[in-house]
């Protein structure tokens, strides 16, 4: 990765809208070719962010610069250097595969022979080689997703911005499509996403947490495990994980309490001191402990913590 000129580069990034702010002067810098993970709860700031950076919104105040170009200044060469593909399936249902990227290759400005190899390349990787005349509303989630990713890079950009690119599809498909996503990074593609996965979030290369507008964190996953968790992380098997949590989160020691699936996740001071009495407070209650033991916290407990 070339460090030197950042892929994109934020300083005091700021976004009002009247007495609301929606992004609280926030810094970062993405290097080249890596996999950067923009995480945060709805309402957070990650769109608004994401618009700025693309040149569809301006900044309130602090600057930007992506591909080298200024966010303010410049959003029609930035445009010209980077993909994007929304949240919301962009592309027209009423068109086939080929016609839409027909469409998006003749916006990009790419001719003849240049549009039919990034139109066999985007096929054969995005693995849509016989689906060319199915209509797009009749392509399942999955495929869907593909072909949309297929038109945001129909123009080999430098840089790519995918936002929510996952949401509503199926695991194996959020799979496949992550395949793709390293396969472009690897290729030197810089990625800029967001997702509320934590298992995907554990394919960036780093990750930057924004919570009411304003960055939390900002690390590699493994660092972020283990400098942003303040505390031994536990886990309570027990008979009511849902009653035992009031119970837990109220006794001494016991700094933060939350629900994973059928178990809860508790960030103590120390296990030794706080094991005992969590048992007790629990087993008084005529609830059941299958286990209370340690664990490595994982990238969803440090987004628990994070946003409280």
């Amino acid at each position: 990765m070339n460090e030197v000129t950042p892929s994109v580069e934020v300083r005091e990034l700021t976004k009002l809208f009247g007495d609301f702010t929606a992004v609280d002067r926030i810094s970062f810098a993405v290097r080249r070719g890596e996999i950067f993970g923009f995480l945060g709860p709805n309402g957070a700031g990650k769109t608004t962010t994401i618009k700025m950076l693309c040149g569809l919104l301006l900044p309130s105040s602090g600057w930007g610069r992506v591909a080298g170009h200024d966010i303010v200044l410049e959003p029609e060469q930035i445009r010209a250097r980077i993909g994007y593909m929304s949240q919301r399936f962009s592309l027209y249902p009423d068109l086939t595969v080929e016609e839409n990227l027909d469409f998006y290759g003749t916006i990009y400005g790419l001719e003849d022979r240049r549009m039919e190899e990034r139109k066999e390349f985007i096929l054969r990787m995005a693995g849509l080689i016989g689906r060319e005349r199915v209509l797009t509303s009749a392509l399942a989630g999955g495929w869907k997703q593909r072909l949309a990713l297929g038109c945001a890079i129909i123009h080999q950009p430098d840089i790519l911005f995918l936002d929510e690119p996952t949401a509503g599809v199926d695991p194996g498909s959020r799979r496949e499509f992550w395949e793709l996503i390293c396969q472009l990074s690897e290729q030197g593609v810089t990625v800029f996403v967001t997702t509320h996965y934590m298992d995907e979030a554990e394919h960036c290369d780093r990750l930057a947490f924004i919570h009411q507008g304003r960055l939390v964190a900002l690390g590699e996953p493994q660092e972020l495990k283990s400098r942003e968790m303040k505390g031994n992380l536990l886990e309570l098997d027990c008979g009511d994980a849902v009653r035992a949590l009031d119970l837990v989160a109220g006794i001494e020691g016991v700094s933060d309490a939350a629900l994973f699936a059928n178990t809860l996740h508790l960030v103590v001071d120390d296990f030794k001191e706080t094991g005992p009495k969590i048992r007790e407070a629990v087993g008084e209650r005529g609830i059941a402990v299958h286990s209370l033991k340690p664990i490595p916290p994982s990238l969803e407990d440090i987004f628990v913590s994070l946003i409280g």
